[in-house]
């Protein structure tokens, strides 16, 4: 597993969206998550036809 070296402020945000006694793991996943799940939309949302 590589190590990840975050900044204060970066770990700051992150206590701010933790959920009671969520992991920083479970955080992180969950935010890849949404991104991927974002980016699938962005991705089939300009997805048009050219009749």
């Amino acid at each position: 597993m590589p190590e990840i070296r975050l900044d204060e402020e970066t770990i700051e945000r992150l206590e701010d969206l933790r959920i009671e006694d969520e992991s920083y793991d479970e955080i992180v996943n969950e935010l890849i998550n949404i991104y991927e799940a974002e980016e699938l939309t962005l991705f089939h949302g300009g997805d048009y036809s050219s009749d």
